[in-house]
């Protein structure tokens, strides 16, 4: 009985026929990122769990709950990535990044994990397009970052998304907003689920963003932090609003997002497709977490990251992927004296930088134009005894262009001048 493997629950597999969509999206940001003068940083798979348990917080859903975590053969305690920042920090504290030239900029497109109920758009494994900026304080870096990120979704065709921002403050006008908190939710703790409880002395801003639909309801009418920000905080969010209508960004101010890791300061911001209600998109500010790993460093960052799996669901629904257009050259050859002659016009084009396939099956002739067709070839040419002789060949157009006529030895100069 053959064994019966899949894949893991949560994960997600990309077949051939769907992998261009996904380059289309990660390409898109790439070129967005370089527009705006970000290059991008690599990092591993898994860090020490300390570091996520540090940068990301011990009070969050993701360190309590959902961290791929394991013990490696030399007894250390490893953890999958379960976001890109922490690690960013990481790379830029070990290689004396923040000693250069500043405002630091770089980007992200990666994997990483938590272990959470599998839902739409939501796996264990889902990949990332992120990015960061540190250095600087200034709220314009801060409408950078959401010009950024909106940019990178109109270039995707994701014009009609809502973007909603808040402040969350900084730790001083955070602490009068905690007791405030404090105070409401112990009049409700006996109704909070057990991870909130534990919260309520803690980190009571953590309770706002728990999933319980019992916690969401209580936490709806709790203090707002917006009327708890100190002067800097609101210059500081008054500032931002002001420079994105400037640039002519819409927004909506939204008093209850507060992200779902415990580095964020000041500012958060989500965007959202209103025909699903998901987020595509959500990042903030984080000024304390590059000190939290490093007591030494006093560096200000902020930025966002994308899920790409929920990019390409709502793009797949509003059929934003174009249809693949013909591209290359498939070369069949009719008989074994043709052979030689198929594969050096398709050594030929490939080394001109042009997609070109040979029959490597050993098919008839009917059964090769099946092939080229399915494969979406733009042009297709048959060699056989007489193309051999003669050196002369037709290049069929499969876009409805005019058959070429030409030879072998001048076929693929014209058929990659065509592609």
């Amino acid at each position: 009985m053959a064994l019966e493997i899949k894949a893991p629950r949560g994960t997600n597999d990309v077949l051939p026929a769907d992998s261009y969509k996904w380059q289309i999206v990660e390409d898109a940001a790439r070129r967005v990122s370089d527009r705006f003068g970000y290059r991008e940083i690599r990092f591993p798979t898994f860090e020490s769990t300390e570091l996520f348990e540090r940068g990301v917080g011990d009070t969050t859903d993701v360190v309590q709950k959902e961290m791929y975590t394991f013990k490696d053969k030399g007894d250390r305690s490893i953890t999958l990535r379960p976001e890109g920042t922490a690690s960013a920090v990481r790379v830029c504290l070990e290689h004396g990044l923040f000693g250069g030239l500043m405002p630091l900029k770089a980007y992200y497109v990666i994997s990483a994990f938590r272990y959470e109920k599998p839902q739409a758009g939501r796996f264990r494994e889902f990949h990332q397009f992120g990015a960061e900026l540190y250095g600087t304080s200034s709220p314009q870096a801060d409408r950078e970052v959401i010009e950024l990120a909106a940019s990178f979704l109109k270039e995707l065709g994701l014009g009609e998304i809502s973007l909603n921002i808040n402040s969350i403050g900084c730790p001083e006008c955070r602490k009068n907003y905690h007791a405030a908190l404090k105070e409401y939710f112990a009049s409700h703790a006996e109704d909070l689920c057990e991870t909130c409880k534990g919260r309520l002395d803690r980190n009571p801003m953590r309770i706002l963003d728990c999933k319980s639909p019992v916690c969401k309801g209580i936490a709806a009418d709790a203090p707002l932090i917006l009327d708890y920000l100190c002067d800097d905080c609101n210059a500081h969010f008054e500032t931002l609003k002001a420079s994105l209508t400037d640039a002519g960004i819409s927004f909506n101010v939204d008093p209850h997002i507060v992200r779902g890791l415990d580095y964020y300061t000041r500012t958060v911001f989500e965007f959202t497709d209103p025909a699903s209600g998901l987020a595509l998109a959500g990042g903030g500010r984080y000024d304390g977490l590059v000190s939290e790993l490093d007591p030494k460093m006093k560096v200000c960052g902020l930025g966002f990251a994308a899920g790409l799996e929920r990019l390409v669901g709502v793009m797949e629904d509003r059929g934003l992927f174009p249809e693949l257009p013909r591209k290359g050259a498939y070369i069949a050859a009719m008989g074994q004296k043709a052979v030689p002659a198929a594969n050096k016009l398709a050594t030929a084009l490939r080394a001109l930088g042009c997609r070109a396939e040979t029959d490597l099956m050993e098919r008839s002739l009917k059964a090769q134009m099946k092939y080229a067709d399915k494969t979406n070839a733009r042009f297709v040419v048959v060699i056989g005894d007489n193309e051999v002789e003669s050196g002369k060949i037709t290049v069929k157009d499969m876009a409805g262009g005019d058959p070429i006529e030409t030879t072998l030895a001048e076929a693929a100069a014209i058929m990659a001048d065509r592609m």
